[in-house]
C-alpha cells in the first residue's frame, strides 16, 4: 500500500482524498497547521470542482464637506460650522458747523441767516408755492446741496431745509416784522408751528419759517435776523424727510425757509 505524505491532498471528482486512516492519528499539530495554510492559499473547492471566490470587505465610503459664504453641501452626518459674517454697516459721520447765525443765502436783496448756531447741512429744494423766489447760496452756507426734484414745477432752490441741533434755540432768519405766526396742521395729520416775516428790504414779500416748536413771536413783533429767538427748538417730525437721506443717523430735525412774492398767484392745492 502506498503511503501518502501528510501534506498531500488529491482532489478527484466530487471527493477529496486524504491520507490513510492509519496515519491520521499520528499527524502532528504542525502538519495540520500546514494543511490549513495550504488550503487557504489554494482557495476552497466546491463539489464539481467549481472555484469559490473569497469576498473582501469593501473600503469605507469617503465623504467631503464643502463650505462657502452662501452654500453648504454635506455628504456625511458631520456639518462644518458656517464662517462668521463679514457684513459691515457704514454710517455717515455727523459734521456740525458751529457759527454765529451767519447768512446762508440771498434773494433780490433779502439776506437769510442760518436759524441755529449749530447746523449740519443746508438742502435746497423746490417749493410748492409758485410765488417762491429762487435762493442764491452763499459761501458761508453750511454744507449746501441741491436735493433731487420733487416734480413741483418750480426752480430747484426756491426753498431750503436747514438741518439743526434739536436742542438749540431757533432765531429769526431775516430782519423785519412778523405778519402772522402760530400753529397749523402739516400734511393734514401733524401739528407744527410757523412764523411769517415781512423783510425790511422787500416790503410785501414773506419769509416763511416752518417746523419750529413753541413759537414765541406774534403778529406785529419786530425781529432781527440772527438775533431774535422765535422758538426754543425745532420740531421733530414723526416721519422721514428727503433731507434725512443725506444726513447722519439718527436724523436731526430741519427748519424750512422760503421767500414768497404773494403777488404771484399760486396754483390751488389739494385739501385734506
Amino acid at each position: 500500500m502506498q503511503v501518502l505524505e501528510p501534506t498531500e491532498l488529491i482532489a478527484r471528482g466530487d471527493r477529496i482524498y486524504q491520507p490513510c486512516r492509519r496515519y491520521r492519528r499520528s499527524m502532528s499539530r504542525r502538519a495540520l497547521l500546514i494543511l490549513a495554510l495550504l488550503a487557504l492559499v489554494a482557495g476552497c473547492t466546491r463539489a464539481g470542482g467549481e472555484e469559490v471566490a473569497l469576498e473582501r470587505a469593501a473600503p469605507p465610503e469617503t465623504t467631503t464637506t464643502v463650505v462657502d459664504a452662501t452654500t453648504t453641501t454635506t455628504a456625511s452626518t458631520t456639518t462644518a460650522p458656517a464662517p462668521p459674517s463679514t457684513t459691515t454697516t457704514v454710517r455717515r459721520t455727523r459734521i456740525v458747523r458751529q457759527q454765529a447765525w451767519v447768512p446762508f443765502a440771498t434773494v433780490e436783496g433779502v439776506v437769510l441767516h442760518h436759524p441755529s448756531t449749530r447746523v449740519e447741512r443746508v438742502g435746497f429744494h423746490e417749493s410748492n408755492h409758485d410765488g417762491a423766489r429762487p435762493l442764491s447760496p452763499l459761501p458761508t452756507a453750511v454744507d449746501p446741496l441741491v436735493l433731487e426734484t420733487r416734480e413741483r414745477g418750480n426752480p430747484p432752490t426756491t426753498a431750503a431745509d436747514v438741518v439743526v441741533d434739536p436742542d438749540v434755540e431757533i432765531r429769526a432768519p431775516v430782519t423785519g416784522v412778523v405778519k402772522r405766526a402760530g400753529s397749523y396742521v402739516l400734511y393734514c395729520d401733524h401739528s407744527d408751528d410757523f412764523a411769517v416775516i415781512e423783510p425790511d428790504t422787500r416790503p410785501g414779500w414773506e419769509v416763511k419759517i416752518l417746523h419750529i416748536d413753541g413759537v414765541l413771536v406774534r403778529r406785529g413783533d419786530r425781529v432781527v435776523g440772527g438775533e431774535t429767538v422765535v422758538a426754543p427748538r425745532p420740531t421733530r417730525l414723526p416721519f422721514e424727510s428727503q433731507i434725512d437721506e443725506v444726513t447722519a443717523d439718527p436724523a436731526w430735525p430741519h427748519v424750512h425757509i422760503e421767500v414768497v412774492d404773494p403777488s404771484i398767484p399760486d396754483r390751488p392745492g389739494q385739501g385734506c
